[in-house]
C-alpha cells in the first residue's frame, strides 16, 4: 500500500499544518496508511500548539514526484500546493476556501465547506467514521479552529466551528479563552521575524482578472511594529513583484485585539484595491477597519473590482 502524503498549502500557517496531522490521523485510523508533511517550517503560533500538546512538526518536502498519493488540507489552488504535484495523484481534498485552478483526471473524495477552519470539517468527518478523536489530536484540532476564527471573533466564523470548538475542548480538557490568548499572542511576537519572514510567513498568490495577486497577512497586537518597518517592506514588495512576477502584493497587519487591520500597497490595480474595500490609500497603505480575514473581507472584493477594472 502506497504511503498518502497529507499536505497542506505552502507558507503553511497552523490550520494548515495541523489538517495535515489530524487527517493524516483519520486515514491511519481508518486502515489506509498516511503521513502528513508540510511545505515549511511552522510559525511560532503553530510550534507553540505543536509543543503544547507534544507534537514534532511534520517533515517538511519540496516538491512531489511521480507515483507520489496527495491527500490535500487547507487548499486546492495549484500555486499554493506543493511543486510538482501535477505529477501525483491527488486522492482527497479538505478545504474551506474558493475553488480554483483545480481539476483532476480521476474522481476524488472533495470535501469543501464554507466553515472557518479545515479542522472543523475534519471534525466532523471523524464524527461520520465512527472514530474517537485522541486528546492531544483534539486539542491541535481546536487550537487551528482558534487561530483561524481569531477565538471565535472572525466574520468567517459559523455555528459549525463554534460546536466543533466546544466538543474538542472537552475532549483535550482545555479552557477555550485562556488557552486560546496564550496561542494567539504566541504568534505575535513580530520582533525576531525578518522582513523577508513577514511578507512569507502567510502568503498566498491569486490569480484575479488579468492580475497576479500576493496577499500576506501577520497577526499583531500593536500596528506600530509593522508602520516601524514600512518603507523597507514597501521596498521588498516591489522587489517581489518584480522578480516573481506578482502585479499587486498587499500585506495585512490584522491587530487580533482590535479586529482591525491596516495593509500596505504595492504595484499596479490601486484604484481597485480602493474600489474592493471603499477606503483610500494614502502613502501606499490603506486601513480596513473590521477586516481580519483574507479568506472572506479581501479576497472575493478584491477578485471582483479587479475582473470589472
Amino acid at each position: 500500500m502506497s504511503t498518502i502524503l497529507v499536505s497542506g498549502h505552502q507558507n503553511p500557517d497552523t490550520d494548515s499544518i495541523i489538517s495535515a496531522i489530524s487527517y493524516a490521523n483519520l486515514l491511519n485510523s481508518t486502515g489506509k496508511e498516511a503521513k502528513p508533511v508540510a511545505l515549511g517550517q511552522p510559525n511560532e503560533e503553530t510550534a507553540f500548539a505543536l509543543g503544547y500538546f507534544g507534537f514534532e512538526a511534520p517533515e517538511v518536502i519540496r516538491e512531489a514526484r511521480e507515483g507520489d498519493l496527495l491527500a490535500l488540507v487547507d487548499h486546492n489552488e495549484a500555486q499554493q500546493s506543493v511543486p510538482g504535484r501535477e505529477k501525483a495523484t491527488i486522492i482527497s481534498v479538505i478545504d474551506h476556501h474558493r475553488i480554483a485552478n483545480f481539476e483532476t483526471a480521476e474522481p476524488l473524495l472533495y470535501r469543501a465547506e464554507p466553515v472557518g477552519c479545515s479542522n472543523t470539517i475534519i471534525y466532523k468527518l471523524y464524527r461520520e467514521a465512527g472514530v474517537d478523536i485522541p486528546k492531544n489530536i483534539a486539542g491541535l484540532m481546536l487550537s487551528a479552529i482558534i487561530s483561524d476564527t481569531l477565538l471565535l471573533k472572525s466574520p468567517t466564523c459559523t455555528p459549525e466551528d463554534e460546536k466543533a470548538l466546544k466538543a474538542l475542548a472537552d475532549i483535550a480538557g482545555v479552557d477555550v479563552q485562556t488557552y486560546g490568548l496564550d496561542l494567539l499572542k504566541a504568534g505575535t511576537n513580530l520582533a525576531a521575524k525578518s522582513n523577508e519572514d513577514l511578507l512569507n510567513m502567510d502568503a498566498k498568490s491569486f490569480p484575479m482578472g488579468d492580475k497576479t495577486v500576493r496577499i500576506g497577512q501577520v497577526n499583531t497586537v500593536d500596528t506600530n511594529e509593522i508602520l516601524a518597518r514600512k518603507d523597507d517592506l514597501l521596498r521588498l514588495m516591489a522587489e517581489t513583484n518584480g522578480r516573481e512576477g506578482y502585479d499587486l502584493f498587499l500585506l495585512l497587519a490584522t491587530d487580533i485585539l482590535e479586529n482591525d487591520s491596516l495593509a500596505l500597497v504595492v504595484g499596479d490595480g490601486p484604484e481597485a484595491v480602493e474600489a474592493a474595500f471603499g477606503e483610500k490609500i494614502a502613502d501606499q497603505m490603506v486601513q480596513l477597519p473590521g477586516v481580519v480575514s483574507r479568506k472572506k473581507q479581501v479576497v472575493p472584493p478584491l477578485t471582483k473590482a479587479l475582473e470589472e477594472a
